[in-house]
Parts: structure tokens; sequence; C-alpha cells
């Protein structure tokens, strides 16, 4: 359509090929216009209309495109998204944000003095459970939460060999998938107090952190957050617990998988979770019985829809980058905290 937002994506790796291309491909009123990568035929059997070009110069220098997507290695980000910026582009930078602090607030001043929308891709906070938890909560279904606890854990006993899992800035698990849980825990309780981190390299050959225990301490909420390659048992997703009961979610969200492989997003039964979770309630006699737990669709194609209307129309973008600035603030005070093995004070902004 005349009308559709014009995006070049910059990255066809996993970031890439498996989440923003169908994603945006799938978006009404977007138009995937323009993939930069090295290998064309791994681009054209599945986006045969996008033009493919080799450097991110040539979607930055192309009038026909609005919106730039970054999703290339993590210690590209901040300068590849101000280079679009610059070039006058909305931009939707892949997580983590940026490296550090810095990064993110400079990023931050580049789109408000070019007028841009920049937002970032934390796409879990669509996921199946999140959503269930986020509406538990909001119903007051576990009373004052206490305790909360968010495994992201996998069995991947081999190091690959890939910039992920090797020495370097951006690498590891703590920026892979630590972006993801904070951000999860800023949106449902806002900042913390203080966080504890310890970060570790278990596997043999490791050069990257492929292992975190962080808690972000509040006044009387502890939420632990925990991520390893190491566990073959690996099934616990959330296990919540408050003064009405506790609610237990085993299993991922299932989009990433249907997204891997080839399933359109929003299609017939889109994001529906078969695990849906258990929830355990405190009765009037005090013992505990099981609930009925929500059963909520994970919604990825939501993200794309608000970018969509964020540069149309002046909507709210999915995700605000100075969320984003502050997830960037936890992910530093957790490498401080693990590097001097004491917790540190933390105070946004």
């Amino acid at each position: 359509m005349a009308n559709d937002l014009n995006v070049a994506l910059l990255g066809y790796g996993l970031a890439g090929s498996v989440f923003h291309a169908p994603l945006v491909a799938a978006t009404p009123g977007l138009r995937l216009h323009t993939v930069v990568s090295r290998n064309a035929a791994k681009v054209a059997p599945r986006h045969p209309h996008a033009r493919v070009v080799p450097d991110p110069a040539a979607a930055f220098a192309d009038p026909a495109v609005d919106v730039v997507v970054v999703a290339t290695p993590n210690d590209t980000h901040a300068p590849l998204a101000l280079d679009a910026l610059a070039a006058g582009k909305h931009v939707v930078v892949d997580k983590p944000f940026a490296l550090d602090i810095a990064e993110a607030r400079a990023m931050i001043a580049a789109a408000g003095a070019a007028g841009r929308v920049l937002s970032v891709f934390h796409n879990r906070r669509w996921d199946a459970d999140f959503l269930a938890l986020r509406a538990l909560l909001g119903r007051g279904a576990l009373g004052e939460v206490a305790e909360l606890h968010s495994h992201f854990d996998r069995f991947r006993p081999q190091v690959p060999d890939r910039w992920r899992d090797r020495e370097g800035p951006g690498s590891g698990l703590w920026y892979d998938l630590g972006p993801h849980l904070v951000d999860q825990v800023l949106q449902l309780f806002g900042p913390p107090l203080a966080v504890q981190a310890d970060l570790a390299l278990q596997r043999e050959g490791a050069q990257a952190v492929d292992y975190f225990h962080v808690q972000l301490r509040y006044p009387r909420l502890r939420a632990i957050l925990h991520a390893g390659a190491l566990v073959p048992g690996h099934g616990l997703r959330f296990a919540v617990h408050g003064s009405g009961g506790s609610w237990l979610k085993h299993g991922l969200d299932p989009q990433e998988d249907a997204l891997r492989d080839g399933a359109v997003p929003g299609g017939a039964g889109w994001g529906h979770d078969p695990r849906p979770g258990t929830l355990l309630q405190v009765q009037a006699s005090g013992g505990v019985a099981e609930a009925g737990s929500p059963a909520v669709a994970g919604d990825y194609p939501a993200f794309y829809a608000r970018l969509r209307d964020a540069v149309a129309t002046g909507a709210p973008p999915p995700v605000a980058a100075t969320e984003a600035l502050q997830v960037m603030e936890v992910i530093e005070a957790g490498l401080a905290s693990s590097r001097q093995r004491r917790e540190i004070p933390f105070s946004p902004g």
C-alpha cells in the first residue's frame, strides 16, 4: 500500500530472521523494504520483495526508508542507531539497548534532537506467561508479593562458536537474557532499592558469562533473576509467592518456537500457551487450594503494531527508550555488584 511505512532491517541473524523480519512483514501498515545482509540468498526465499544490500549506509541514505531496525551484534547497536537517527530515520533497537548507560543516554538525546521515535525490542513484555502474571497481580490474586523467581535456564553444555559466547563487549547471558528478565520486573514493580548479582563462567571453555543469579531488593519483595547453561531440568519459568497465594509456571512462551518454525505471526492459535501455570490461593480457613490460572495468549505482533502507530500518529511507542535506559542501569549495577562482590544501591536516572 502507498501509505505503508518502509522498514530497513539491519542484520539477518537469529534476531533479524526469526523475530524482526516475520513480525514486520506480518504487520499491516509496515513493509519490509530493505534487509542489510551479506547473504542475499538467505533472505530471498522468505522475503522476495525486500531489497538486500550489504552496507547499512545504503539504508540510511535511502529516502524511501522510514524506520530502521537494528538487529546486529550488541556492540554495534549504539553506533548504528545514532547513524540512523542522524539520517532522519525512526529506530528500533534489539535488546540490549546499548552496552552501557552513556550509550543509551546518547541515543535518547539524538532521538530527541532529531524528533524521531526510538524504541527497544523488549518483546517479552508480550509473552503469554508474563501477561498472565500481570493479570493475576492486577486483580490481587496473590496478595502482597514477597518473592518472585524468574528463570530462563537452558542445558547447553557445549560452548557454541558465536559472538554471543565469545569474550567481548556485550556478550554473555547477562546481556542476552538479563534485559528481558530485568525489564519484566521493572514493568511489574518499578525500580528496586538495590541490586546484588553473581555472574559466572561455568562451562568448560566458556569465554563469556553463562550463569547469573541476581537479586533485586525492594522494601518487602525480593525478585530473583536466574539463568544458567548447565540446567538439564530447566522447566521452571516463574515462581511467585504472596500473602494471598502462589503462581507456578513451567515452560517457555511458545512464540519463539512458532517463529522458528515459520508460522505466520498472529495466525490462528497464535501465542496459545499449552501450560498456563498453576495458581494456588490461600483460603479463608488458612489452607491453600488450586484455582484457575488465566490463559492469556502471547502477542509479539503487538510490538510492531504499536511502533507503526507511534510513527504514524504520535501514539506512545511500544517500549519507551527511557524505560530501556533504566534496564541498562540495572544491567550496569549487576556488573558492578558481581565485580565488587557486594550489593549496589540503585538510584535510577
